[in-house]
């Protein structure tokens, strides 16, 4: 099994730093790749990307809720959306995204989607040449 990141993340990083195989690699063009992806084959579940996200965005693929209800002010992150972020990362570097929409206390959203974007962004997307373009949001 592997760990998801879901589109509740907003590019913080804390969760590459802490990977000990290095699995975690930030997408690229952000347009196109909006969050922070892991490997699913090199993964090895150990869990340790999870207490460091501080948008609660990961998850052991069997536990990505298919029902999440929004607390109410996260930010949802997804190709398509047209909202716009801005805010720091654990270093203090800026974070700018314009795929993002803000979310209302009680809103349900299904995170089970985001599940698949793990899985092409490594088999059909730039995968680990993206850590070549990464521009450190």
């Amino acid at each position: 099994m592997t760990h998801i990141i879901t589109s509740l993340c907003l590019r913080d990083r804390a969760c590459i730093e802490v990977c000990p195989v290095e699995c975690i690699v930030p997408g690229q063009p952000v347009d196109q790749y909006p969050w922070m992806y892991i490997d699913p084959d090199t993964c090895i579940d150990c869990g340790a990307c999870v207490p460091e996200c501080p948008y609660g965005a990961i998850f052991p693929e069997a536990e990505v809720p298919s029902a999440y209800t929004a607390k109410g002010g996260e930010y949802i992150n997804r190709v398509g959306l047209t909202g716009h972020y801005e805010g720091v990362n654990h270093h203090g570097n800026k974070v700018v995204l314009d795929t993002v929409r803000q979310l209302e206390a009680g809103e349900v959203i299904d995170l089970t989607q985001d599940i698949q974007p793990n899985y092409d962004f490594f088999k059909n997307g730039p995968g680990y040449s993206a850590k070549d373009q990464d521009t450190g949001s």
